[in-house]
């Protein structure tokens, strides 16, 4: 095995600033498909859908947690239907719940020393999914302190 050797360090100010700011570095969230590979730099994979996806394993999704609670409200899944003309004022509605969700302050508290939390979904369509607009709101939360 290699022993780490000591890199000289020009800048001292530099170097201690890229430090400093690594050490307070704020929570990233992503979004990803459940049915995508898990990967190391995922971070704490995070399960956001209401109902488990069809056709995986818990070993094939590969979570830290499953969060129901953030996911959208029966009616509010139910109402949206995934129709992409609705997508607009879903987003308005899903927003509001998020507001009142007692879920969002403890999962904020829960992961607020987690460099990476990735919101995995099962909605085909990426462009139109509840993990976009929850990945929005979840971001400003941890980006508040």
């Amino acid at each position: 095995m290699h022993k780490l050797q000591p890199v000289p360090v020009k800048d001292k100010f530099i170097f201690y600033f890229a430090v400093a700011k690594l050490s307070y570095m704020k929570t990233v969230v992503k979004t990803k498909s459940v049915y995508e590979k898990p990967l190391q730099k995922d971070g704490c994979r995070v399960l956001i859908d209401r109902l488990w996806p069809r056709g995986l394993t818990k070993e094939r999704v590969a979570y830290n947690s499953w969060v129901k609670d953030l996911a959208p409200s029966t009616s509010l899944r139910k109402w949206y239907g995934h129709a992409p003309e609705l997508w607009e004022d879903f987003q308005k509605r899903y927003k509001a719940e998020l507001k009142t969700n007692d879920a969002v302050e403890p999962f904020v508290e829960e992961h607020k020393d987690d460099k990476v939390i990735t919101l995995l979904y099962a909605a085909k369509d990426r462009e139109h999914t509840h993990a976009l607009v929850l990945q929005t709101y979840l971001q400003h939360q941890f980006d508040k302190d």
